[in-house]
């Protein structure tokens, strides 16, 4: 019986210094809480979801229902930080432990506070939006990502302090960092500029078609920090570094007014002045007619007898459509090309080709004797 009773009082002794000298109930009973949460933290966030939804519902605008999405997520993470709380509070902790859980139930407070407020940014950039009045709809991005990216440092600094580390010498250090950095990245910062610029400046957008000679030509997919992405026409992604779009000249198709048609027609010599008079009247007549192409006052417009060339006559047609959508340009094109090879064909001439011409004046008076050969015996 004594030996019982020894073995006995040693299953007390364990029970109650239990891990860290925490009795092994109340570590069960804390445990427990914490799981609970746990498990009534779908029913929670349900519950808070459905409230907010409710009076979301009230109102006309979607702006506060995009702010009940992006509160969901991070209120799924307030159960378990109560739940570590009560757990805490339960267990009784003492000395470095207790300033461990603590710690570790304010940085989870931060932490959902900073999150929520990060994924709040982008319902209630509607406020930025409205600078795309003064500002581009790329530069207003570039903020809202920025206004995100404040928001996550601080929110790490917060976390950091929380723990006791000190954030100004690490600030200080990031600094001396950053000029022993930017020494070494001139090219980075010098593309940052660049895009910024590139941004201010208006010089192009996402969706712009662009040409910068020698580089690249295509449609603008996104404009970074560093590299704006475009897309060329075979499909194929270009990473060009913003300096190169800043520094060189840059032509944007999209922002073009109108589409410009310029031909040179050449038809035969043997065109007599009234048949010239009539193919240029015609083709005349096709563009100022049409709609497809816009009015001489807009643009210039000219269709004249051009000048005389080796094979041909010239005839130079110059105006410009009132779509810049190319699709509908080459339409446009076509039709006129149609229209016009009936107006030269009516008219009883015809396109001039390259050809070259050999005058003989006389042929040499002495001609060579013309070989036979012997008939065969």
């Amino acid at each position: 019986m004594e030996n019982l009773a020894e073995f006995w009082a040693l299953v007390v002794e364990v029970w109650q210094s239990g891990v860290f000298g925490i009795d092994v109930g109340r570590f069960i009973g804390a445990l427990l809480i914490l799981v609970g949460f746990f498990l009534i933290r779908g029913l929670l966030t349900k519950l808070f979801e459905n409230r907010l939804r409710a009076a979301a519902q009230r109102s006309s605008n979607r702006i506060d229902d995009a702010m009940v999405d992006a509160l969901v997520p991070p209120f799924r993470l307030v159960p378990p930080t109560i739940g570590l709380f009560f757990a805490a509070q339960f267990l009784d902790l003492q000395d470095i432990y207790a300033d461990i859980a603590d710690d570790l139930v304010r940085s989870l407070i931060g932490f959902t506070i900073f999150w929520s407020l990060y994924r709040l940014v982008a319902p209630l950039s509607f406020v930025l939006n409205r600078l795309e009045a003064i500002f581009t709809h790329e530069l207003v991005e570039w903020l809202i990502k920025s206004v995100r990216i404040a928001i996550a440092l601080v929110g790490g600094a917060t976390i950091l302090q929380t723990w006791g580390v000190a954030v100004g010498p690490i600030i200080a250090g990031a600094g001396l960092f950053g000029v022993a950095l930017a020494l070494g990245a001139q090219d980075l910062f010098k593309n940052l500029i660049a895009g910024i610029l590139i941004l201010g400046e208006k010089r192009f957008r996402k969706g712009d078609w662009i040409k910068a000679e020698g580089t690249v030509e295509g449609t603008v997919e996104s404009i970074g920090f560093r590299s704006t992405i475009v897309r060329r026409f075979d499909k194929a992604p270009v990473h060009v570094p913003n300096s190169k779009l800043s520094d060189d000249a840059v032509i944007n198709f999209s922002a073009m007014t109108h589409r410009r048609i310029y031909w040179m027609i050449g038809v035969e010599y043997r065109t007599t002045v009234d048949q010239l008079r009539e193919i240029r009247d015609n083709i005349e007549r096709v563009v100022l007619e049409s709609d497809d192409f816009a009015d001489p006052s807009e643009v210039a417009t000219f269709v004249r007898i051009d000048r005389f060339s080796d094979s041909s006559i010239d005839l130079m047609l110059y105006c410009f459509t009132r779509t810049t959508d190319w699709g509908k340009w080459l339409e446009i094109k076509e039709r006129l090309a149609y229209r016009i090879k009936e107006i030269i064909e009516q008219a009883g001439t015809g396109f001039a080709f390259p050809s070259q011409s050999l005058y003989v004046e006389t042929w040499p008076s002495e001609l060579p004797e013309v070989f036979v050969p012997p008939a065969s015996s």
